[in-house]
């Protein structure tokens, strides 16, 4: 499983990239027919909060699964769209399972 991840408009940290990481195994986990999963980090507006844009795509084998947030910070958002992804992963195992 390859994981890319692409901050725009900023450089994100290590401590950032080890923590996205991490979690995006847990994705793995669940679905070992993950190929890829592209996070996108962004940050919208500097002088407002909730001014951080999460964007993660995971690429299965009969398409793609997508959730976007936005929060305070990138972790939180992450997480959100960590929470998301998993329903929808169980969701893609129900259906492939009953075929």
């Amino acid at each position: 499983m390859e994981i890319m991840i692409q901050s725009i408009h900023f450089d994100a940290t290590e401590k950032l990239k080890a923590f996205i990481n991490k979690k995006a195994t847990k994705l793995g986990k669940i679905c070992d027919e993950i190929r890829k999963i592209d996070v996108q980090l962004k940050v919208v507006k500097p002088e407002t909060s909730m001014n951080k844009d999460v964007a993660v795509t995971v690429y299965i084998p009969n398409g793609e699964l997508f959730a976007e947030k936005v929060c305070d910070t990138f972790e939180e958002g992450f997480d959100s769209c960590v929470d998301a992804l998993l329903k929808q992963l169980q969701k893609y195992k129900e259906k492939t399972r009953n075929r």
